[in-house]
């Protein structure tokens, strides 16, 4: 039977803006005594790569706008970071009983366009979603296997909320080196019938996976290695998981 492993990368120091994310995870893995095997799947927290790249915000050099004020007296919310959201919100979704739910440019859905104090690295500093997320994670396997050799999948992760469900989950906002979905589709069930619309989300599964050994509370292991899934080796991003607005019945 096959099995999965999931390693906590350990010992990473605090990311400041700048650094090469993708060489200070190789360095760490060594430093563990581990190395990289072929197929293995490197899932990334956003908030180290949204610090490499200067995505950290000092709310103390934010003037608010008048929107932004009104938004925060509505919401209960600080509207310095009101005002960051709606800088990197392409619109506002829902707002009520002290959330905020927008889209983000990227497409995603979710709190805060996904501005977040968590992990900021200080008070009064949140995090913004990187840019290209894409990007980001082929950036950081091309420097993997440029210092290892080794073909590897990134998934670079970050925990939203479900509108149905309570609790967060984490989910893939960047990949490369992996097919997000597997189609399965004209596949037979246990009993011979075909599937007609089973389409997984491997990647947000596989991001769900890694945050059971990163956590949330602390940022000592922002990055694991899931070893031993067999995925779909097409390159493609992960904004091909963002349903098209003639597929969303919710909005």
């Amino acid at each position: 039977m096959p099995k999965l492993e999931i390693i906590p990368v350990t010992g990473l120091p605090i990311i400041e803006k700048g650094v090469d994310v993708g060489e200070i995870i190789v360095k760490a893995v060594k430093d563990m005594g581990e190395s990289f095997i072929d197929g293995d799947i490197l899932v990334i927290a956003h908030s180290i790569v949204s610090r490499a790249e200067g995505m950290s915000i000092s709310l103390k050099e934010v003037v608010p706008s008048a929107f932004a004020q009104k938004i925060a007296e509505a919401t209960g919310k600080d509207p310095r970071q009101v005002e960051v959201i709606l800088r990197n919100c392409r619109k506002i979704v829902r707002m009520g009983d002290g959330v905020l739910i927008c889209e983000t440019p990227h497409g995603f859905v979710c709190a805060n366009a996904g501005v977040d104090a968590s992990n900021s690295g200080g008070t009064d500093i949140v995090i913004a979603l990187p840019k290209d997320p894409d990007k980001s994670a082929e950036n950081i396997r091309r420097k993997v296997k440029e210092l290892t050799g080794v073909d590897v999948a990134v998934i670079i992760s970050d925990t939203f909320g479900r509108p149905f469900r309570k609790g967060t989950i984490n989910v893939a906002i960047g990949c490369s080196g992996i097919n997000p979905l597997w189609d399965r589709r004209g596949e037979k069930d246990l009993f011979g019938r075909t599937l007609l619309s089973k389409v997984t989300c491997i990647a947000d599964e596989l991001a769900s996976a890694a945050e059971l050994v990163m956590g949330q509370a602390d940022e000592a292991i922002p990055a694991a290695i899931i070893r031993g899934y067999k995925y779909d080796r097409s390159n493609l991003p992960a904004r091909v998981i963002i349903r098209d607005k003639n597929e969303d019945l919710f909005r």
